[in-house]
């Protein structure tokens, strides 16, 4: 990671650019001021702990204004053919879900519990490719 696209904010917070990823996540992922739980500059209370994948690029994001910030392309929402490959990180304890289970959970990590912010639900749209109703087929 280059000191151009990668920096420190604020303590254990970093700001990170693609084509580079921050190298403290298993999985790519790019954002602004992200914290090592994966809060963000724009989502920053206990429960924003999920880094959603985009299909666009296949990195990991905090939020939406996230991968705008730190790409250089516009944002697609993770295609439906694709739900059963992971495509969300909890930040807590580090596990990626597919988009399905995340999609059917109820707002905690199923691995550690960790507590996840239920107002994601509001703008799914924007993660996940979704039916003609707003919601996404989880049966395709």
């Amino acid at each position: 990671m280059s000191d151009a696209d990668a920096d420190t904010t604020a303590g254990d917070r970093r700001t990170t650019h693609a084509p580079d990823r921050d190298d403290r996540f298993a999985v790519p992922l790019v954002g602004v001021a992200v914290d090592p739980e994966t809060r963000c500059a724009h989502w920053d209370d206990a429960v924003d702990i999920v880094a959603l994948r985009f299909g666009c690029c296949e990195a990991f994001s905090p939020c939406h204004a996230c991968h705008d910030e730190a790409t250089e392309h516009d944002p697609e929402p993770w295609p439906r053919e694709r739900f059963d490959e992971p495509a969300v990180l909890c930040g807590a304890c580090g596990a990626t879900l597919t988009a399905r289970r995340y999609l059917d959970g109820d707002d905690a990590c199923p691995a550690c519990g960790a507590a996840f912010n239920p107002g994601c639900r509001r703008h799914r749209e924007r993660y996940f490719e979704v039916g003609g109703d707003g919601e996404p087929n989880l049966d395709a």
